[in-house]
């Protein structure tokens, strides 16, 4: 567990630089073909090694193998040209052009498929920082606000708020004094039509 500091970095072999990398192989091919395929085993511990891959190092025992038989080969076939066989010369040339045909060419394709499956290193990489991690109340309300953010505008407004409570429009109480004023008026108004029909009635007796 690192928490939230920066990954640990794995650790990356540096790439040679070209021209180190053609010396090594023009000295390795050179040994192997002036040896006449007794010292192949160079160029392949080499690859076994650069590569780290299980069959590179099969291959590594393969020509070791091949070597020490065709070293041995060698010391039981007679000092004197002209008392080895035809059969013989024929077979030690192939078992030699094969060993080397076979040690530089897989060698030099091996070895150039590694490095270009590598790539350039880049010298000026800038390191990333990770972003600072988010308050716990922050981690746990953005879920919940992140569906907001994607409904209309005219949604968001008529969504109601759960925490205030829906206002009523106040009615209006009628005025106390508009109402003992109008009481005024019509009980002078009943006042005057008794007094009306009274003196009509007098009149009338008269």
């Amino acid at each position: 567990m690192h928490g939230y500091g920066p990954m640990p970095q794995q650790p990356t072999t540096p790439r040679p630089s070209p021209a180190t990398l053609t010396t090594v192989r023009v000295i390795l091919v050179a040994l192997t073909v002036l040896s006449c395929g007794l010292l192949g085993w160079a160029p392949m511990l080499r690859l076994a090694i650069v590569t780290r891959r299980p069959r590179d190092w099969f291959l590594l025992v393969v020509v070791l193998a091949l070597n020490i038989g065709l070293f041995a080969f060698i010391m039981a076939t007679p000092d004197d040209p002209d008392q080895m066989s035809d059969a013989a010369a024929l077979f030690m040339m192939l078992w030699i052009l094969g060993l080397l045909a076979g040690v530089i060419t897989y060698y030099l394709y091996a070895e150039i498929r590694h490095y270009n499956t590598l790539g350039a290193p880049a010298p000026y990489a800038t390191p990333v920082h990770p972003a600072p991690p988010l308050p716990y109340q922050q981690q746990h309300l953005a879920p919940h606000q992140q569906p907001q953010q994607h409904l209309p505008q005219s949604q968001r407004h008529q969504q109601p708020n759960p925490y205030t409570a829906p206002t009523t429009p106040p009615t209006p109480t009628p005025a106390p004094q508009r109402l003992d004023q109008v009481r005024a008026e019509l009980d002078e108004l009943s006042d005057y039509l008794r007094k009306e029909n009274k003196d009509s009635r007098d009149g009338e007796g008269r």
